[in-house]
């Protein structure tokens, strides 16, 4: 690989702002704040909105649609048989 085109792949803490939810994982993402992690190491903190702690699908929230009757609405509609 050739040196100084590729960019810093490091640990960096994620955290959802909307569950409090935290992980460590490895990220080419810049950030300027830093968190103390478990371990005792500081790392880059990247703020996030959604992660599978806050999402609908991942936390069975999702909203089901309805679509009982639609299949006949249409062919009424369109008076099909």
């Amino acid at each position: 690989m050739k040196e100084g085109i590729h960019p810093n792949y490091r640990e960096v803490i994620f955290k959802d702002l909307s569950s409090d939810f935290v992980f460590k994982t490895r990220s080419t993402a810049n950030s300027a704040e830093k968190i103390k992690w478990t371990d005792g190491k500081e790392y880059p903190l990247i703020k996030i909105e959604v992660s599978s702690a806050s999402h609908p699908f991942f936390t069975d929230k999702a909203k089901t649609i309805m679509t009982a009757g639609r299949v006949d609405k249409f062919k009424k509609k369109y008076k099909m048989q």
